[in-house]
């Protein structure tokens, strides 16, 4: 049986000044089928993709959506043709209800009907197995059910052509599962799907087909049958990649970090951690798992002086002693001699200034040790360019600003400064949040290294395939609690999934 086209590429080039994002690209996706589209940071997937739904105007080559060649312009001539992207980062009203915001925007006859949206989004979700309450804030909703409405408001319009941003990103393992249910009910109606994500192990479970590009050229697309974890990044990088994590024993480990009873509140009053304990090893990685917004953040920016508490403990122990952190500013941490470094989720606002260059971020570390007033400008600048060698950080040179990089090559930098700085507690939060497989496994290697040093290293992710295969313990977070503490070897997904939705939901 032939397959229907719906959309096809051909010759899609784009260019940002002399940068050239897509070179001569040709795709094909076809009614009925998933594919997912793979690549390192900066291949331009997500460029193409922005193409295809209207926010960027291909320099060159040709859009045809099923037979017929067509200009986009816009996200409404996208939508119009069919075409609906639901970004990573979701574009929703926060005051307003599920309902509200899958029909904003929309001109529709007469007055807003509350009772026929309603019914309509209640069609919706009974042919595809949605489960959302059209009269709910967004405010009190979880990550998945965000995305819920994000991809309801795309069918509600008549799309038939879907494009999905890491859609998994911060979901659990059964959120997971219920998404691709979702997406597979969708591709068996006849819809089109396009998926753009750095999981493998979801591409080679819910995909039909895989297109991969590299360095902004389309390299080819196999059927995901035939596809294997290494062979598909190998297309991706361009030669055999080494696909395993590191993870030696943990060698003479030393309590590094006591933390007891830990409760915070932020400016809204709401308590983000309730009565949190637990101990940090030099010697061991740590993991932190839990849903999106369930204290990971507050937590690490409490230890490093970043966030006030409201009651508890947070003891440094080192071989002079231990130091009560609480009370404490992160400068006055610093000046303490504790060794502790921050590689916080927020890259270009926490981490790095976005208009400064390599040498001006590793400056930040130093510059109040500058005689007379004057920063020590030599140092940062013999350390950029160490950083920029040994991590293969791709850049023009150390004066080029840091928001002209990749993503990768950002959390690079910032990674690499942190590390230079030789701490005893190493904190990260999303270290590889999308970032290519082959930057994430550097920073992995990098992580590990530290752990081999004695370093307390403690790493939240999102990823539990990487939790489970890089962390020596795991803790887990729900609604602020501590839900269980977990041997990395031995603990499985579906446990960490359970616990990350239940308080004491697994032991």
């Amino acid at each position: 049986m032939e397959k229907e086209t719906a959309i096809r590429l051909e010759g899609i080039t784009k260019r940002f000044g002399d940068v050239v994002a897509n070179r001569s690209v040709s795709l094909e996706v076809y009614r009925g089928e998933i594919l997912s589209l793979l690549g390192e940071n900066g291949s331009g997937k997500t460029t193409l993709m922005n193409m295809i739904s209207g926010i960027y105007f291909p320099d060159q080559g040709h859009i045809f959506v099923g037979e017929k060649e067509v200009l986009i312009r816009s996200p409404k001539d996208a939508i119009d043709l069919g075409i609906g992207m639901i970004h990573q980062h979701f574009k929703l009203v926060d005051v307003l209800t599920a309902a509200e915001n899958i029909v904003l925007g929309l001109r529709e006859k007469g007055k807003f009907d509350k009772k026929a949206v309603a019914a309509r989004v209640q069609a919706i979700s009974e042919k595809y197995g949605f489960s959302i309450d059209p009269q709910k804030k967004v405010y009190d909703m979880s990550v998945s059910e965000k995305q819920t409405v994000e991809i309801i408001k795309v069918l509600y319009r008549g799309a038939d052509i879907l494009i999905l941003d890491e859609p998994t990103a911060v979901l659990t393992p059964q959120e997971t599962e219920k998404l691709f249910a979702v997406l597979r009910a969708m591709r068996d109606d006849g819809k089109a799907i396009i998926i753009i994500t750095h999981k493998l192990q979801e591409v080679l479970e819910l995909s039909d087909r895989v297109s991969v590009l590299r360095k902004g050229e389309y390299i080819g697309t196999v059927p995901t049958s035939e596809a294997t974890a290494q062979s598909l990044t190998d297309m991706m990088v361009g030669q055999a990649t080494v696909l395993n994590i590191e993870r030696p024993e943990p060698v003479n480990p030393q309590r590094r970090l006591s933390v007891t009873g830990l409760t915070v509140v932020d400016g809204n009053g709401v308590r983000k951690l309730s009565n949190v304990s637990f101990d940090v090893y030099g010697g061991e990685i740590l993991g932190i798992a839990g849903i999106s917004g369930c204290g990971q953040k507050e937590l690490l920016e409490a230890i490093a002086g970043l966030q006030s508490v409201q009651t508890g403990s947070i003891i440094y122990h080192s071989e002079n002693g231990s130091e009560e952190l609480v009370g404490k500013s992160a400068m006055a941490i610093r000046e303490k001699g504790i060794r502790l470094s921050f590689v916080p989720e927020d890259r270009l606002g926490m981490g790095l200034v976005a208009n400064m260059d390599m040498a001006g971020n590793m400056m930040l570390r130093s510059f109040k040790r500058g005689r007379f007033g004057l920063s020590d400008r030599k140092s940062p600048e013999v350390l950029a360019e160490q950083v920029k060698d040994d991590l293969e950080v791709v850049t023009p040179s150390i004066q080029t600003p840091v928001r002209r990089m990749s993503g990768g090559n950002v959390q690079k930098v910032l990674v690499g400064r942190e590390i230079a700085a030789e701490p005893k507690i190493l904190m990260t939060a999303y270290a590889v949040r999308g970032l290519d497989i082959n930057t994430s496994y550097t920073i992995y290697h990098l992580l590990n290294q530290q752990k081999e040093k004695g370093v307390a290293v403690i790493y939240v992710g999102e990823d539990l395939d990487v939790l489970l295969e890089l962390c020596d313990r795991i803790l887990v977070l729900c609604g602020g609690q501590v839900s269980g503490i977990l041997n990395g070897r031995s603990a499985t997904r579906e446990q960490v999934g359970l616990m990350m939705t239940k308080v004491g939901g697994a032991s």
